[in-house]
């Protein structure tokens, strides 16, 4: 029986809660063991399972998307965006910084003041997940090339 190992591709089942036990999501994917495409607390505690078995994870922030960051959040004035741009709480942009590529969410809006976050949305969250493990199987060698998964004819997800 195959289990969760590097290089498998892993179908699984998720509820995603936060530390209230509030539910962010649920969903159902594939991703690709071994290659970083989930969270590493995630990924380690799926490592060694067989399809059909469940799992409840915790997640810190450290193992997650990281603690939150205050120097991540920035006041900017309104003229350092298009003028002809409206710009709404909830927006996103995206930013070359020196750390590489990072989207930053509209937060607040004080007048001209913009104030923007480039910490991801479940920083500094504990996470818990309810897994189940639906399918299991080896990866292709374009899979293992490119580090992902790729859809049923090829295509990426």
């Amino acid at each position: 029986m195959q289990t969760v190992q590097n290089n498998a591709v892993v179908t699984m089942a998720y509820a995603l809660f936060d530390a209230d036990k509030n539910e962010i999501e649920a969903n159902e994917f594939a991703y690709l063991h071994g290659h970083n495409n989930i969270i590493p607390g995630l990924e380690s505690a799926l490592h060694g399972l067989t399809a059909g078995d469940k799992k409840n994870v915790t997640v810190a922030p450290e193992n997650g998307y990281g603690e939150f960051q205050e120097e991540l959040v920035e006041r900017v004035d309104r003229s350092a965006f298009p003028e002809d741009q409206d710009i709404e709480i909830g927006m996103q942009f995206q930013t070359d910084t020196p750390e590489g590529m990072r989207i930053f969410t509209v937060v607040e809006i004080n007048g001209d003041e913009i104030v923007l976050d480039g910490n991801h949305p479940m920083a500094g969250q504990t996470l818990i997940f309810d897994v189940e493990i639906k399918d299991i199987r080896k990866a292709t060698e374009e899979e293992m090339a490119h580090g992902h998964v790729h859809g049923a004819h090829g295509h990426h997800h």
